[in-house]
């Protein structure tokens, strides 16, 4: 029963850390080189569809199922990999609740306004924190998948 808790939490940080790094290294970018008005509509329209049920199930799952599985039995050396990567997780959702999601907010907030300081008042900032919590995805993953079962 432990390693089943284990690989569910392995798989479901290494597609949430994928998402992460997705945006990281490929929608982010691509997204940079449209003009304010594409920047900022692609975005609000991206922040509407993402917190979809299988975004919400992976956004719970790395935290839901690493903590299930530190409480499981099998073994003294997993145990130590497994809070570690449990608090990575966590703290990639606390940077996304207390910096991502209201600078989401406040973008949604200004749609109709100018693009050009929305943009300005959100690309940098977003970015900058989400680089931070895709590298604590990553490490949650990288911890996970390296606990000996």
């Amino acid at each position: 029963m432990a390693s089943l808790f284990l690989n569910l939490a392995v798989a479901a940080t290494g597609l949430y850390a994928g998402f992460m790094l997705t945006f990281l290294v490929a929608i982010m970018p691509g997204l940079g080189a449209l003009s304010d008005e594409g920047f900022t509509s692609a975005m609000r329209r991206f922040n509407e569809k993402v917190p979809g049920p299988v975004f919400l199930v992976l956004f719970l799952g790395v935290i839901a199922l690493p903590a299930v599985a530190a409480f499981t039995e099998y073994g003294e050396d997993g145990w130590p990999l497994v809070v570690a990567a449990l608090v990575c997780a966590v703290g990639s959702h606390l940077v996304t609740i207390a910096g991502n999601i209201p600078l989401n907010q406040a973008l949604a907030d200004s749609e109709g306004g100018d693009d050009s300081a929305a943009r300005t008042a959100f690309e940098a900032r977003w970015n900058a924190l989400h680089r931070v919590r895709t590298v604590l995805s990553l490490a949650a993953f990288v911890l996970l998948a390296a606990v000996d079962v």
